[in-house]
């Protein structure tokens, strides 16, 4: 094999493709990127780890077809190190060599065809805008679990019905929704898949900037799997086998006290006044008329306190919460204004975001943050 490819084409597809290699592989080739020449002037660049794929192609000058496995981390790594000069890749029996200005490495080859062979891409579903996908993505992804002890709620449940799409994720303290809209091939869909939220914030971050994003997804064929598909970039996952718990019901039918706030102002006074809040202890705000103070910190430890101005509709209330859990949640919003919307102090508040201060609120995204219970 032997090929010559420009080196930033090489580095982002060696680095995009590698991005999703375990750690601890399960077999030593799992480490590996397999890189694929071919006589019609492109390399494909492939990882699998049985769960999570990853397919580029890139444009190259093809001298030798042929397909290798090499170290992709160290690849990646080599790549990215490399002068701004064409990169000449070939193979002489176990070894690869990548030579690019004066700089010159040589590779241990693994085994390829001790490689698994990548699963197939499903036919497409439908296609996502991905700017709207990436920011989507982000707001729902902040609630999902990250204790593996729960694969379930490790995941997102992505609920299409026709053009509509509902992703949902919590880890028991929260719990996010996020309703957008997509081209579905078939306008009659109505599917449910449990995707895990690692590999779906990968591929927004990785896929979003690159316009259309093709979806493709396999259900209840025996190997359930999701694909995603933009600019040259493939990739697929293995759906979460299981039952989402029913979470929809977590949210109030009625709040009969609401109060409207800043965001950008209430995030910078919730880090402010979470300095003091120690580990596991809560940033308690109480509504009044016309303000929210918010405080942290009792007895003789360090303590903080900052009013801000706050339209309450209601009666007063008082809550505490997580301060992490509290700015994540301000953090998604993306909106000039947080309306929290109140049922009771110890129950379940739900954040919408409002354009502005008098305004009705945007609820195609909802958190929902259970509060901490605090004596008052």
């Amino acid at each position: 094999m032997k090929f010559r490819v420009e080196r930033d084409v090489l580095a982002d597809a060696v680095t995009w493709t590698a991005r999703t290699l375990p750690t601890r592989p399960p077999a030593p080739v799992l480490a590996g990127v397999r890189i694929e020449a071919s006589a019609d002037g492109t390399v494909g660049l492939s990882s699998f780890d049985y769960e999570v794929s990853a397919r580029s192609e890139i444009p190259a000058e093809v001298s030798e077809p042929g397909t290798i496995l090499v170290s992709g981390r160290l690849l990646a790594e080599i790549s990215r190190s490399l002068p701004a000069k064409p990169v000449d890749v070939s193979v002489d029996g176990s070894k690869v060599t990548v030579v690019c200005g004066a700089s010159r490495f040589t590779l241990l080859t693994m085994p390829v065809e001790d490689y698994p062979a990548l699963p197939v891409m499903p036919e497409i579903t439908g296609t996502v805008h991905g700017d709207e996908l990436t920011h989507a993505v982000a707001q729902v992804t902040v609630a999902a679990s990250r204790d593996d002890t729960l694969p379930l709620l490790t995941g997102v449940r992505v609920e299409i019905e026709g053009e509509r799409i509902t992703m949902l994720a919590t880890d028991r303290y929260r719990l996010a929704l996020r309703e957008m809209t997509w081209k579905p091939n078939s306008p009659e869909i109505s599917t449910v898949a449990l995707v895990r939220a690692r590999t779906l914030s990968d591929v927004a971050k990785s896929l979003g900037g690159s316009g259309e994003v093709n979806v493709a997804l396999a259900t209840g064929t025996g190997v359930d799997i999701i694909g995603f598909e933009a600019g040259g970039r493939h990739t697929t996952s293995l759906l979460i086998d299981g039952d989402y718990p029913h979470v929809r019901r977590l949210f109030p039918d009625e709040t009969p006290i609401h109060a409207v706030v800043p965001t950008q102002a209430l995030i910078d006074a919730s880090k402010r006044v979470s300095l003091v809040a120690e580990r596991n202890t809560p940033i308690r705000m109480s509504f009044s008329d016309g303000q929210v103070v918010l405080d942290a910190g009792q007895g003789d430890d360090a303590q903080a306190s900052e009013a801000l101005e706050a339209v309450l509709v209601g009666e007063d209330i008082s809550v505490a919460f997580n301060p992490q859990f509290l700015l994540d949640g301000l953090g998604a919003l993306g909106t000039d204004f947080v309306r929290m919307s109140f049922t009771h102090p110890n129950k379940p508040v739900e954040f919408t975001g409002q354009g502005s201060l008098d305004g009705e609120d945007d609820r195609s995204y909802r958190y929902l943050l259970v509060p901490i219970r605090f004596a008052s």
